[in-house]
């Protein structure tokens, strides 16, 4: 193996490395963002469900608890539907994130 081969693969071995240290790096930012993102969606729907029980504690009849729980259950529907899409956008932020440093390297081998 010639100098010139050996530097080239050294050179490549040590992009590829710094790759992968910026593809940790972005999984780590990205995995903390989603457990922030679901860390608040527990304590709202844990706000939203004790807040429910409270409302069904004082409905005066059947029909009053009956449209509180109606309301409850369709609110907790839209927030799941609308969290999940959110989750979903940040997974895919994060695959795109942890890629971008391979992109160059990818390019090169090509």
């Amino acid at each position: 193996m010639s100098d010139t081969t050996y530097e080239e693969f050294s050179k490549y071995g040590k992009e590829f490395a710094d790759s992968g240290l910026k593809s940790i790096a972005s999984l780590s930012k990205g995995a903390q963002a989603i457990a922030v993102e679901a860390s608040e969606y527990t304590k709202k729907s844990l706000e939203a469900g004790s807040a429910t029980f409270e409302k069904l504690l004082s409905a005066k009849s059947f029909e009053d608890a009956l449209g509180i729980q109606t309301d409850y259950v369709k609110q907790a529907y839209e927030s799941f539907v609308a969290e999940a899409t959110k989750f979903g956008d940040l997974y895919s932020e994060l695959a795109k994130e942890a890629y971008k440093p391979f992109e160059g390297i990818v390019a090169k081998a090509r």
